[in-house]
């Protein structure tokens, strides 16, 4: 058993079917490997949901990373990737970050390390977000941060439920108008 594919097939397993739905016997069953195998490594499914969202966090940052080094791509092209690559996923029935927004709902109490890890990933996507808008000189970096990841939660937050290509086309163009507008007022055009 690679604790790296019973994770990323847990994920897949989670994005399909939801938190609720998540024990060790259904993962056992989906990764082919007698239970007590996988108690060897997670004692219970609470275990096994934080360890997948780690191990999806680090994926996240990974390719935040590598985005951040492609000197290929301007400040706004790094920005709006994440809907392009939110798009690909969705094509696939795959929906990346939506279980951030999951877990957070479904571990309200921000003690919960759940909660908590969840909520690191939240506040990696908005340094993410502003540290590309100040590279761009943007006019109130920290506001044009919050909103954009207010659009982000939000299309990731109809996906949970939705489903839907379209949230994410409309999401996309809804930051670019973002992006936009935030050029403008930083060149004087909306004074």
């Amino acid at each position: 058993m690679l604790r790296e594919q019973v994770l990323d097939q847990t994920l897949n397993f989670l994005e399909q079917r939801g938190l609720a739905t998540l024990s060790l016997d259904s993962v056992a069953e989906l990764v082919d490997v007698p239970l007590n195998e996988l108690t060897l490594y997670w004692p219970d499914a609470e275990a096994l949901l934080y360890d997948s969202l780690r191990h999806h966090g680090e994926q996240i940052e990974v390719w935040r990373r590598q985005l951040l080094l492609d000197e290929t791509l301007t400040p706004p092209q790094k920005l709006l990737a994440r809907y392009k690559v939110l798009n690909e996923q969705v094509r696939q029935e795959r929906y990346p970050g939506c279980l951030f927004i999951a877990a957070c709902s479904f571990y309200p109490d921000r003690e919960s390390p759940i909660h908590q890890l969840a909520e690191q990933q939240k506040q990696a996507s908005y340094h993410y977000t502003l540290s590309l808008l100040q590279e761009m000189g943007s006019d109130d970096a920290e506001m044009v941060a919050h909103q954009m990841e207010l659009i982000l939660e939000g299309c990731l937050s109809r996906l949970l439920v939705k489903r839907q290509l379209h949230d994410v086309e409309v999401a996309h163009r809804l930051a670019e108008d973002v992006l936009n507008i935030a050029r403008c007022r930083e060149h004087g055009a909306l004074s």
